[in-house]
């Protein structure tokens, strides 16, 4: 009965674009979320499943709740997965891929931000800090 639940949740979560708490996954819809509530839109280029800065980041900063605090009122987060193991679709992975292609990703973890006009505002990487040090940087973008 567990695996059942948990599987109806996930499909859910895929139906509806998101991946995880807060996060997203279809990037014309996170971009128009960002425009309509004027926020940044912070794109994580992730491989959630097998790189290891990867998910330090996501341990270190996303997970904690003054990261979260401060994305629920300045981000729409978007996250832009390529596992080894996760299943995904191949529409996902097709549109994953462009992203990675439009903004030139060559490794894990990429954080690109983004206006809600579609302007690059930076690019992040894994940092040692934590969640303070992470959101003075993107403070700074």
């Amino acid at each position: 009965m567990k695996f059942l639940l948990s599987a109806c949740i996930a499909v859910i979560m895929a139906s509806t674009g998101i991946a995880g708490e807060g996060w997203l996954t279809d990037y014309e819809k996170a971009l128009a979320q960002a425009k309509n509530e004027d926020k940044k839109l912070l794109m994580d280029f992730t491989g959630s499943d097998w790189c290891g800065w990867c998910i330090r980041l996501d341990k270190e900063v996303f997970s904690k709740d003054e990261f979260k605090k401060y994305a629920a009122e300045n981000l729409v987060l978007l996250e832009v997965d390529f596992p080894n193991k996760k299943k995904q679709s191949a529409e996902q992975k097709k549109a994953n891929d462009a992203l990675a292609k439009k903004y030139g990703i060559r490794g894990f973890p990429t954080i690109i931000v983004l206006d809600g006009k579609e302007k690059k505002l930076g690019q992040l990487g894994y940092m040692e800090g934590g969640p303070k040090a992470f959101i003075n940087a993107l403070k700074k973008l």
